[in-house]
């Protein structure tokens, strides 16, 4: 049980962070799982526990506020854990209206959550690492962050700061031999278009017609090929795409 590695992974009540959690419960990791939605959290915990018959850690925990990365901090270090990797997975898109036209407050959303959120745990949890000489960081960006397309302005201008964010601190960290790669999908079915659409449900439902869109669990195996290569091996990018879709705004549907 010592011996078992440990992963944290953030926004990991659903979509690609659930995806994750299952499939290294299921390869045998025990785990911290960071979300909001408390009692979902905790449903998911009791089912990956009695499952896989690993450890499962669910905290209640909003990245997006400046103090949760302290609160994650103290919560492994007062139980003594050593985490081997970091899954930056929590983000979101809100809206899609033109630059000329966007919200502020879904602007701050956006930006709170997908780079402030992500710095916030990744600054409370790489000294840790350090200290160790081990860890591995794995932050999910998006074909967003290497491709703009119309309509997702700030959105994309966020998933490009988590690409250059990633180059960086892959830098900072590299002579402490710790791991960071960055994981880019493009079209994913998740609660993702629900929340860009603040809960059209019809209108999300409509773009994925026409074509197969990557599974939560697609990425999660890519995930999981990147955190388990050999110790001398880092993946530094890795774009994961539908085959249907060629670019950012380029999707192949038959309609």
């Amino acid at each position: 049980m010592k011996n078992r590695q440990l992963a944290i992974i953030t926004g990991a009540s659903s979509g690609i962070g659930l995806a994750c959690a299952e499939k290294f419960a299921e390869g045998g990791w025990d785990l911290i799982l960071i979300a909001r939605r408390a009692e979902k959290l905790k449903l998911i915990s009791t089912r990956l526990e009695k499952s896989f018959n690993v450890r499962v850690h669910a905290i209640e925990l909003d990245v997006t506020q400046r103090e949760s990365g302290d609160l994650l901090a103290n919560y492994v270090t007062d139980n003594g854990l050593q985490p081997h990797l970091l899954l930056n997975n929590a983000g979101l898109a809100v809206g899609i209206d033109p630059i000329h036209e966007g919200r502020t407050d879904d602007w701050g959303r956006m930006i709170d959550t997908n780079v402030k959120g992500l710095l916030y745990i990744t600054r409370a949890i790489a000294p840790i690492f350090v200290e160790q000489s081990f860890g591995h960081i794995i932050n999910i960006g998006s074909i967003a962050g290497k491709e703009a397309y119309p309509g997702g302005n700030v959105y994309c201008a966020t998933k490009f700061a988590v690409d250059g964010l990633t180059r960086a601190i892959r830098m900072d960290l590299v002579s402490h031999g710790i791991r960071v790669t960055q994981v880019a999908p493009g079209a994913v079915e998740t609660e993702f278009s629900v929340v860009r659409f603040k809960g059209d449900h019809q209108r999300a439902e409509k773009v994925y017609i026409g074509f197969q869109p990557l599974s939560p669990q697609d990425v999660a195996d890519a995930v999981w090929y990147c955190a388990n290569v050999p110790k001398h091996v880092n993946i530094n990018d890795m774009v994961i795409m539908p085959t249907a879709q060629a670019s950012a705004g380029l999707i192949h549907k038959n309609l």
